[in-house]
């Protein structure tokens, strides 16, 4: 059973989950190794997740899009869980995974864990002004 920090999946409520982002969460952090590399195609988390292929795609694009999830690129089935949620062996692995994931976000060489950008409804766009010449 791998350790992990408890702060980070504290702070998953606000980063606007659904039930389905959750489940594909939980899925990869049951495969994970050690670190948070996961290797399994979408199938086969789809699977564990028991969830459909059009809601596994649509969680795996939150998980992303709100960089819980990372993608390398051109690596077919492998992604990353953040370092703030993914699981170590032990704490002091966890620790330092901790402290170079916070030097690297200051560096901005790691996204942080963020939240969907608010929603723009039409009510809230300003009615056009028409100039008379």
């Amino acid at each position: 059973m791998l350790i992990q920090a408890h702060l980070g999946f504290a702070q998953l409520h606000r980063l606007e989950l659904s039930k389905a982002d959750y489940d594909l969460l939980s899925a990869m952090t049951e495969v994970q190794r050690p670190g948070g590399e996961v290797n399994a195609s979408q199938a086969e988390l789809r699977a564990r997740a028991a969830l459909s292929k059009n809601r596994t795609s649509i969680a795996m694009n939150h998980l992303v899009e709100r960089n819980i999830i990372l993608r390398p690129d051109g690596r077919y089935r492998s992604y990353f869980i953040h370092p703030y949620f993914a699981g170590y062996t032990t704490i002091e692995e966890m620790e330092e995974a901790l402290r170079d994931a916070i030097a690297a976000i200051r560096a901005g060489e790691l996204a942080e864990p963020t939240p969907p950008a608010p929603q723009r409804h039409l009510a809230a766009v300003p009615p056009p002004t028409h100039q008379t010449a």
